[in-house]
């Protein structure tokens, strides 16, 4: 059984900085992929960065350059620090794990995601 807790969601005025965390519990057997999802009020959930067993990783156009996803195998803990905010960045984000995806498409088929946190809320102001 896998188990996800995110932390790190806060308020952050736009152009500010903040680290996502998400503590990942259970033992991936084979390939794997982690992302990272959100979902602002009144849209459908979106699919941010995803990094897979071999390292490989998938932005959001979006996002690309200026979030940064990692996962620290050691601590099996996933991170995405994000910087340069702004204030449509606001949204829920949640983090979820897949078994035998890869991140080059994995941020268009969140139903294959089969485990998910439940999420933690990021704010960004004006």
């Amino acid at each position: 059984q896998v188990h996800l807790v995110e932390s790190g969601g806060g308020s952050v005025q736009s152009g500010g900085s903040l680290t996502l965390s998400c503590a990942v519990t259970g033992v991936f057997y084979g390939s794997y992929c982690l992302g990272w999802f959100r979902r602002a009020p009144g849209k459908e959930r979106e699919g941010v960065a995803a990094i897979d067993s071999d390292g490989s990783t998938n932005y959001a156009d979006s996002v690309k350059g200026r979030f940064h996803i990692s996962h620290d195998n050691a601590k099996n803990t996933l991170f995405l620090r994000m910087s340069t905010l702004k204030p449509e960045d606001t949204a829920m984000y949640y983090c979820a794990a897949a078994l035998n995806l890869w991140a080059d498409y994995a941020l268009e088929v969140d139903g294959d995601f089969n485990y998910w946190g439940q999420g933690t809320q990021v704010t960004v102001s004006s």
